[in-house]
């Protein structure tokens, strides 16, 4: 496949809309971005936005506080770490902008919007909208169970000396990934209410189990994406496959103590549960 690279180009120029994929770690939004580069009118970048060199801004592999440990996939357990990542004297936007441009890449040299995501982008919207001219949004949420058994299998199995500086200070893993969870969906929620003229809204399972009514829903929001498939094998981190719905798999791997553990955080936010369409297990 021919490619063409914004080295060079007058991106400027050439982007004329900015479209966000608005969803947090461990909810599959990898295999959207995925999709949506393969569409002839984006730019897509080969990382997450935050992890392309050059980003101006935090990064969740890298410490938010002197002596803390990167959160990594739980950089909204803390009113301290949310404060940092949504602050906007953090972000220099202008340069991040530049970066992306230069290192974004199209199948067409008429490809004219530019599309990525960041998990921590939850906590900006806001900033987006104000720094990136014609800017879109998808707003994409998961089962919170599934969400939470993502992270707790990463912690311990990848990450377990990670996680042993945060057991150290006397944190639960099941807790804290349940208090990131419930955080992005609080803003979750403030995004979608806020940016509804310019965005959609959509579910994780109903991506898998209605894939073209999402595209559908897609390409009504921005009509240069008129190929847009969610219906074709692609490969997503360590594997390649159709869009298929992992929630029951993953959910099974939980036991009754990380349930319930879960439970203990869930509870209070059973109205935020309800608003997205999930319940209490």
């Amino acid at each position: 496949m021919t490619r063409m690279y914004g080295a060079g180009r007058d991106m400027e120029r050439v982007i004329t809309m900015h479209l966000f994929v608005i969803c947090q770690n461990n909810s599959g939004s990898s295999f959207l971005s995925k999709a949506l580069a393969t569409c002839r009118a984006t730019w897509s970048l080969p990382r997450e936005g935050h992890g392309m060199r050059g980003f101006a801004g935090p990064r969740p592999r890298e410490p938010v506080e002197p002596g803390c440990p990167s959160p990594r996939l739980i950089w909204a357990a803390e009113p301290s770490w949310v404060a940092a990542f949504a602050d906007p004297g953090r972000y220099n936007w202008p340069r991040t902008r530049k970066t992306w441009y230069f290192q974004a890449r199209a199948r067409s040299p008429h490809a004219s919007v530019f599309v990525t995501k960041s998990p921590p982008h939850v906590l900006c919207v806001d900033q987006l909208a104000q720094h990136f001219g014609n800017a879109r949004f998808l707003f994409m949420v998961r089962n919170p169970y599934a969400v939470c058994e993502g992270i707790c299998r990463r912690y311990r199995t990848r990450l377990v000396r990670h996680w042993s500086q945060f057991a150290a200070q006397g944190r639960s893993l099941p807790e804290t990934a349940a208090t990131h969870v419930v955080t992005c969906l609080t803003w979750q929620r403030r995004n979608i209410e806020a940016h509804r003229s310019r965005g959609v809204f959509f579910t994780y399972e109903t991506m898998c189990a209605q894939p073209e009514r999402v595209a559908q829903e897609i390409r009504a929001l921005v009509p240069e994406l008129d190929d847009l498939n969610l219906r074709q094998r692609l490969r997503v981190k360590d594997y390649e496959d159709m869009l298929t719905d992992m929630n029951a798999r993953q959910i099974a791997r939980l036991d009754a103590q990380d349930i319930a553990a879960f439970n203990r955080v869930f509870r209070a936010h059973r109205d935020l549960l309800d608003y997205f369409g999930y319940a209490l297990m």
